[in-house]
């Protein structure tokens, strides 16, 4: 039987992931075709793509991620949507993120160094001070929204990490809003960082930012293009003129890299590295508060929430998919796939596969093994996985400690960020019992 394209579609479409993700509809496309064309009609102002092979389930996406011969990540880059011109293509394959081996390995190691056990260690303490501060803050309001709050902790862990000043944490926000919240028009456009807070250098990159949405053309300006980053460039650059000591900065300005490399790593840190546990803090959070009677046992079990964190990432995954590009006639599942095809896999539905999740719909704070792949898999998988976790894990033992009768507002619902491809939240209110 022929599959209804329009159906199908659905799992492209920014709208559809602001009412949540498409469980049933993956859960439905994974029996009765689990490698399906999408086609990639026009949204708004952006431009109609050339369309792809969507992979749902789980073995075909470890596949798809842990070969990246026949799949590459260099090709076409790893976002659905092609860079606008040559000069974006060759830009963003600079990027650790859409290199392929062996040139992957080199930039990887700069980033490890950042994320070593040594290194994590030395972390540690710093966010759980950070986590009960924040936690501590609120407790006496019995009652918050919750993104805010979340948002923080990465932010304050990755301007640590890269040696950006307090005052100039804003801009993180920013550049992350309007990277990864571009299909949402909240967050497009984000202008947050009061000037007269900001260091001078975090002023003057103010200067480099983008005046128009739109190219020269008169298409809409990528987010993800050199042009429309030309602030956080202009920052990075000027940070890394007198980086703090042993900073992540410092390394990257010694290790060797070429402008391009330098430029796209910093955005894979200020980025990529924020937006893991920004989305899935409040997203595993608001999971378990969906699940009342795992947040009691979470509460009276408190040595769960390793467990706990990993079945969050199951069921709330921080990114929905990834791109691959075929690099020859190949098969998917006995799905033919031509040579320069997209290919992009969908950790959303691989994490509710049924052959390999028991029960896949059921939240389990006790889940084990827990094979999820909402950090990856094979030589892309996330890097900074440790540090996510060590944020994650934090977080949750303050809320579960020091905030009893943690429960959703009922009278206030939270609201969706529009992306197909950040799994988000933009508002979490949350509500609890003040102690007396």
């Amino acid at each position: 039987m022929a599959l209804d394209q329009a159906r199908v579609n659905r799992i492209f479409l920014p709208g559809t992931y602001a009412e949540g993700v498409p469980y049933g509809l993956f859960r439905e496309l994974r029996a009765e075709a689990p490698v399906c064309w999408v086609e990639e009609p026009a949204v708004g102002d952006w431009p109609a793509g050339a369309g792809y092979w969507a992979v749902l389930r789980h073995a075909d996406v470890k596949h798809v991620l842990r070969s990246p011969e026949l799949f590459s990540s260099h090709l076409g880059a790893t976002q659905i949507r092609d860079p606008d011109t040559p000069a974006d293509l060759a830009f963003v394959r600079t990027m650790m993120l859409n290199q392929d081996p062996p040139d992957h390995a080199r930039l990887r190691r700069i980033v490890t160094a950042a994320f070593t056990p040594r290194a994590l260690h030395r972390l540690t303490a710093a966010i759980e001070g950070r986590a009960a501060e924040l936690v501590a803050a609120i407790r006496p309001l019995g009652e918050a929204d919750f993104v805010p709050l979340a948002a923080d902790l990465p932010v304050w862990t990755l301007a640590l990490v890269l040696g950006v000043p307090e005052q100039d944490r804003q801009l993180l926000v920013d550049w992350s809003n309007r990277v990864i919240g571009y299909q949402d028009p909240d967050y497009a456009h984000s202008s947050t960082a009061d000037p007269s807070r900001l260091t001078a250098v975090g002023r003057a990159a103010l200067d480099h930012r983008p005046t128009t949405p739109t190219a020269p053309d008169g298409r809409p300006l990528n987010p993800r293009s050199r042009a429309a980053l030309a602030d956080m460039f202009a920052y990075a650059h000027a940070l890394a003129r007198q980086p703090p000591p042993g900073s992540i900065v410092a390394r990257m300005r010694d290790a060797g890299l070429s402008a391009a490399e330098f430029e796209t790593m910093f955005f894979l840190f200020a980025v990529a590295g924020n937006e893991t546990v920004r989305n899935g803090l409040p997203g595993g959070l608001h999971t378990l508060l969906s699940h009342p009677d795992q947040y009691r046992l979470l509460c009276e079990r408190p040595e769960l929430v390793p467990s706990a964190v990993e079945e969050m990432l199951r069921c709330w995954p921080p990114v929905v998919h990834f791109r691959r590009t075929a690099t020859r006639d190949t098969r998917i599942a006995g799905q033919p796939v031509r040579r320069g095809d997209k290919v992009v896999v969908h950790h959303a539905s691989a994490n509710r596969d049924e052959a390999v999740f028991p029960e896949p719909d059921r939240f389990d704070v006790s889940r084990t093994p827990n094979d999820h792949v909402s950090f990856g898999y094979g030589p892309h998988f996330c890097v900074g996985a440790r540090l996510a976790r060590l944020q994650l894990r934090s977080a949750l033992r303050h809320l579960l400690d020091r905030l009893p009768g943690l429960e959703l507002d009922p009278d206030r619902p939270p609201r969706r960020l529009v992306s197909n491809f950040q799994n988000g939240l933009k508002s979490l209110p949350v509500r609890w019992t003040v102690p007396g």
